[in-house]
């Protein structure tokens, strides 16, 4: 059982980390302000608008809730493997990559019941995303490449796979309006849940979002990924699997990412284009560092910054902000949090 003092250094710790969090995020949206108002816009005007955007109607919600969906799932790959000391940023190549398998696997399973062809598809697209996320943790642990580097690599090989592929081996040519890969069987394909217009990828990645943070929190594996994670001398000392925990933390990152690229094929697209591409693993990885990569709170991060991105195009009609204006200010944040990194810790060595 954990004493009065490690509760009271946890407490600690988390009050630390939100109040830099939290301070950070402020300092970005005031410099953000300060840059809207010199072009002529009223900054409390705009943060109004972006809060009616993102939470101000039932269809905002909606809006909101589907952006956050894909965003739960990317986070986790840079989440997952940082705590075991990995700084990935490969979700937008394993989403790719995911959305990739989940169209052949469910060309190839056309036939199946619905449902267990839905998981197939699913379950295909998450195993292609680990596998892709794996092997560049295989290449950190046993050939000492960059993780940060090969990941970010892989995610340009991703996109270029993508492209060649839907412009020819597996192009739907019944599509003209833009290159686009065969369909899954619309059986395949999953509608929206109950009393509201979101897709049940939101729950899935809501709930997986709860299952690692018990892992993570709650078994010997999290404890061991968090030891290996904080002191890779000590995991050592410490008779761990170090590269087996790792390679695990690696999979399971990608798994999650992949899986966001299946289910943007069976809830959205229907098929794999180039509206996989839109950034939601770079996006995913400042919910990871806002979230300081607890699986549990990177659910209400994807929904403060889906709700961001929800509101671009009512910021766009009424101030005439250009489309790209919420990325700068998911960017600003995103240097914001790093930069706040640096102080975490020193308000516990002077409270010593």
């Amino acid at each position: 059982m954990p004493s009065a003092a490690d509760s009271s250094a946890g407490a600690w710790r988390f009050a630390e980390g939100a109040a830099i969090t939290a301070g950070a995020v402020a300092l970005a949206l005031v410099v953000f302000g300060a840059f809207v108002a010199l072009n002529g816009i009223d900054p409390v005007a705009m943060y109004g608008a972006l809060a009616l955007g993102a939470f101000g109607t039932w269809f905002s919600i909606e809006a909101t809730l589907t952006q956050a969906s894909p965003l739960m799932l990317t986070a986790l790959c840079t989440a997952i493997p940082a705590r075991a000391g990995l700084l990935v940023i490969g979700g937008e190549g394993a989403l790719v990559i995911g959305g990739l398998a989940a169209v052949l696997a469910g060309v190839a399973a056309d036939g199946m019941p619905p449902a267990a062809g839905t998981v197939t598809v699913l379950a295909a697209a998450a195993l292609a995303g680990g596998l892709w996320i794996a092997a560049a943790g295989a290449l950190k642990l046993y050939r000492g490449v960059n993780e940060t580097i090969s990941t970010l690599l892989l995610n340009y090989i991703a996109i270029a796979l993508l492209n060649h592929l839907v412009s020819g081996p597996i192009r739907d040519f019944g599509e003209t309006l833009k290159a686009t890969s065969w369909p899954i069987p619309e059986a395949f394909r999953i509608g929206a849940m109950p009393f509201i217009n979101v897709h049940w990828g939101l729950a899935i990645g809501a709930a997986l979002c709860l299952v690692l943070w018990f892992v993570m929190r709650q078994t010997t594996f999290g404890f061991a990924v968090d030891v290996l994670g904080g002191n890779l001398r000590a995991a050592q000392v410490a008779g761990l699997a170090t590269r087996r925990l790792a390679f695990v933390a690696c999979l399971i990152g990608g798994a999650a990412a992949g899986l966001a690229g299946g289910l943007e094929v069976v809830a959205v697209h229907g098929a794999a284009s180039e509206s996989l591409v839109v950034g939601f693993g770079y996006a995913g990885i400042l919910v990871a560092f806002i979230a300081r990569q607890n699986p549990l709170l990177v659910i209400l991060v994807a929904v403060l910054l889906g709700g961001i991105s929800a509101s671009g195009g009512l910021l766009q009609r009424r101030f005439d902000m250009p489309g790209a204006g919420t990325a700068v200010l998911q960017g600003m944040i995103f240097l914001a949090v790093l930069g706040a990194n640096t102080l975490h810790g020193r308000w516990r060595t002077r409270r010593a």
